[in-house]
C-alpha cells in the first residue's frame, strides 16, 4: 500500500524522468533547426556547395518589416561579394590583410560596414528618427549649453577642417547623433557625436568669468582636415539611410587606426 506503482514496477519519478529526457532531446533538436534558419546555410568551405537540408535543418524564416515595408527572408537576399582590398602580409589562414589602397574608403578592419537598407530609419510612429535639430519634433538645446552651430571643426592634425553648420538629433532617444560639418571647401559632410569633443565649455569657465575667454571649437580627432573632404556624402539632403548611418560611421572608426601612418603601427 506504501509503494508508488502507477502500473506495474512503473512509477512516478520514472515517468517524470523520461518526460524529462524526450523534452530534452527535442529541445537540442529544435535549437539546432533554427540556429540554421537565419541566413546560415551549411556549406563547403573550399567548394562553396550548399549542403543539402536533413532533420537538422528547417526551412527558412521570414520576418515581417515595420512600417509596411514588406517582409524579409535573409536567404533569399544575395550575397555580399565582397572583394578585399588589400593581400595577407604571410601565407597563413589567420594572416593579417594589409591594405593595398585606401583602407577607410575600402572599408578595411575597423572601417568595415554592413550594406544596411537603404531608407532612413523611422520612430515608432513612422517618422524619420534622425534629422535636423531643426525639422525635429520639438528638440532645442538647452540654452545652458552650447550652441555649437559655428563653433571651428580641429582635425586630428590640428588643422581647422571646417565649422559646425548644424545639429543632427536623434527623436527616439532625444540625443545629438551628428554634427553637420561644412568644410573648407564648402561640403557638408556629418560627424558622429561621440568623436567629437567640444571645447570652451568646462565647469571652471561657468564658475569663474575670468576664463571666460577660453576658445570655443569641437575637436574631432579621428581624421585629419584633408580627410574630412571624402567623408561619404548623403545622396538627399536632410534624409539619412541606415546604409549612410553605416558608411559615416566605418569611416570615422577606421580614422582612429589609419588615418596617419603612425596609428597603423605598433604602440611596442
Amino acid at each position: 500500500m506504501n509503494a508508488a506503482y502507477i502500473v506495474g514496477s512503473f512509477d512516478a519519478a520514472e515517468l517524470a524522468f523520461l518526460l524529462f529526457f524526450g523534452f530534452f532531446v527535442a529541445l537540442v533538436f529544435y535549437l539546432n533547426r533554427e540556429s540554421r534558419r537565419e541566413g546560415y546555410p551549411l556549406e563547403d568551405e573550399e567548394t562553396g556547395r550548399v549542403h543539402p537540408g536533413s532533420l537538422f535543418d528547417a526551412g527558412k524564416k521570414t520576418f515581417n518589416l515595420p512600417n509596411g515595408r514588406g517582409t524579409y527572408t535573409p536567404e533569399d537576399v544575395a550575397r555580399d561579394d565582397v572583394k578585399v582590398a588589400g593581400v595577407q602580409a604571410f601565407k597563413a589562414a589567420g594572416a593579417p590583410w594589409v591594405p593595398t589602397g585606401d583602407p577607410m574608403k575600402d572599408g578595411m578592419g575597423p572601417a568595415a560596414y554592413a550594406n544596411r537598407a537603404k531608407y532612413p530609419d523611422v520612430t515608432f510612429d513612422g517618422r524619420p528618427r534622425i534629422v535636423p535639430i531643426g525639422d525635429s519634433h520639438e528638440l532645442i538645446v538647452s540654452p545652458n549649453d552650447p550652441q555649437l552651430i559655428g563653433y571651428p571643426v580641429v582635425a586630428a592634425d590640428g588643422v581647422t577642417a571646417g565649422k559646425v553648420s548644424d545639429i543632427w538629433v536623434d527623436q527616439a532617444e532625444h540625443i545629438i547623433r551628428y554634427l553637420e560639418v561644412e568644410t573648407t571647401s564648402g561640403k557638408k559632410v556629418l560627424a558622429p557625436m561621440m568623436v567629437a569633443v567640444v571645447h570652451g565649455n568646462s565647469l571652471l569657465a561657468a564658475i569663474l568669468p575670468i576664463t571666460s575667454d577660453e576658445p570655443k571649437y569641437v575637436e574631432i580627432d579621428a581624421i585629419t582636415a584633408a580627410q574630412f573632404e571624402d567623408v561619404p556624402a548623403l545622396e538627399t539632403a536632410g534624409v539619412i539611410t541606415r546604409f549612410e548611418e553605416d558608411r559615416i560611421q566605418a569611416y570615422f572608426g577606421g580614422g582612429y587606426m589609419y588615418a596617419t601612418p603612425e596609428r597603423a603601427e605598433a604602440w611596442i
